[in-house]
């Protein structure tokens, strides 16, 4: 079926939504008037058996943490697609595909620049072809080659003071409108289903991370640092565990929070038992 009046490129119009969902948009336009924390912290030994039986073979590029939380993920949001909403110009939109992504630190330090990533799932992926996939796109950032959004910034970096501000104002036009030119867009992270940092990997805990009025991002996912943490049984005894904490920031007025609970415990289920990420993403998981 082919693009209806009102849909965007990158989004169909939701035309049978409850009343509230299509006023709320209209009485709080901000995306980021709307958002709603969520913290939860994942037990992940299973992981660490998983990428260990995943690793035997000493791949040249090894499977991580990052890679299965990533996977996860876009499962999710697969199995969820209230969570690929997205709200511009005060309307609701499904999103047409499920993506994700990330910053790519080209050098580990304070003045080592960043790349952007940007991953397009198909339904048939799995933990093995996502992994391939990131192994290409950091590559590809940590060379000298730009993505396509940088590049376009460089480009706009250089105009003069007053022409830069004019196209600063017509760029929220048009990204109101779902009209930006695609080269400039093509690898901005808050275009994607959900935008994750590995605030892990530079020795950080996890946290809030705000969400933009730019852009089309509705889900923001910050991974911790892995420590071993307290986790209390029934019984009243504890075990130390492996873990890692999650920081998801979301726009609430895409979904309502009974929905929003089913999909984090979607999303622990799935981290608790990875093995489900070696079939397509779109397999449906019973929890």
């Amino acid at each position: 079926m082919g693009r209806k009046w009102g849909d965007r490129k990158d989004g169909t119009k939701l035309r049978n939504i409850d009343s509230m969902h299509t006023i709320m948009p209209l009485m709080y336009p901000n995306r980021c008037d709307n958002e709603a924390f969520i913290a939860e912290r994942i037990d992940i030994t299973n992981i660490n058996s998983y990428l260990k039986k995943k690793n035997s073979d000493n791949p040249e590029y090894p499977y991580n943490l990052f890679q299965v939380i990533l996977t996860s993920l876009l499962k999710v949001i697969t199995l969820r697609p209230k969570m690929n909403r997205f709200i511009a110009n005060q309307t609701m939109y499904q999103r047409n595909e499920v993506s994700a992504a990330f910053t790519v630190k080209k050098i580990f330090s304070d003045d080592g620049g960043e790349a952007l990533a940007f991953i397009h799932s198909k339904p048939e992926d799995n933990i093995d072809s996502i992994h391939d996939e990131i192994f290409r796109q950091v590559s590809l950032c940590r060379s000298d080659q730009k993505d396509q959004s940088t590049a376009s910034m460089d480009m706009i970096q250089k105009l003069p003071g007053p022409i830069l501000k004019f196209v600063g104002w017509a760029a929220r036009g048009l990204d109101r409108r779902g009209k930006m030119p695609q080269s400039i867009i093509a690898t901005d992270p808050y275009y994607a289903s959900v935008v994750i940092t590995n605030l892990g990997s530079i020795k950080l805990h996890s946290g809030y991370h705000h969400l933009t009025n730019w852009g089309t991002n509705s889900v923001f996912c910050a991974i911790g640092e892995v420590k071993k943490r307290r986790f209390d049984n029934e019984d009243g005894t504890f075990e130390m565990c492996d873990s890692v904490d999650l920081g998801l920031t979301i726009d609430e007025r895409i979904a309502d929070g009974y929905y929003y609970s089913k999909t984090i415990k979607l999303l622990k289920h799935i981290l608790e038992n990875p093995d489900l990420l070696d079939g397509p993403i779109s397999e449906k998981v019973v929890y």
